[in-house]
């Protein structure tokens, strides 16, 4: 489940952190427990970014149905 805090960050700053906790994991040097909550919070942050990227694609979907109906409409009046 994604935390509040989690539900704040934006789609860079959950990208720049996913990037870091990427980086960490395959450094190695962590211990199983470390590795496990390193992961742990990569999903998180990957959810986070989805959903940025999800709410990002549903607008440009909108935005387009849009222009479309809005050509479409004027195309009719011609």
């Amino acid at each position: 489940m994604t935390s509040k805090v989690d539900e704040a960050l934006g789609y860079e700053q959950a990208r720049d952190e996913l990037i870091e906790v990427v980086r960490r994991l395959e450094a190695g040097g962590t211990t199983l427990e470390e590795s496990l909550a390193l992961w742990e919070r990569g999903e998180e942050l990957a959810k986070v970014c989805r959903r940025w990227l999800e709410g990002a694609r549903a607008r440009l979907d909108a935005a387009l149905a849009e222009e479309a109906a809005a050509e479409e409409a004027e195309a009719e009046r011609e």
